[in-house]
């Protein structure tokens, strides 16, 4: 077989959601990407990013690097 003829398996990005995102969760995936875009990856960037643009914690609490990172890891991302 060509590697033309082979089809290699592809991964959904949505394959392991077992849920639609809530409206708080497409808010944060939005915002995410803003704050990637212009602000950085670093993780004190990203949570800086986050707090600028008044996304709070899902208990409505400003975000920390702990907060982020458990919430993170909650979503599974």
């Amino acid at each position: 077989m060509s590697t033309a003829e082979h089809t290699w398996p592809s991964l959904d990005v949505h394959q392991s959601r077992n849920h639609e995102p809530t409206p708080y969760e497409r808010k944060l995936a939005r915002t995410l990407e803003e704050v990637f875009t212009q602000d950085g990856h670093e993780l004190a960037d990203v949570v800086a990013g986050l707090n600028a643009r008044q996304v709070r914690t899902p208990d409505g609490q400003p975000w920390t690097e702990e907060t982020f990172t458990a919430e993170m890891h909650r979503l599974g991302a």
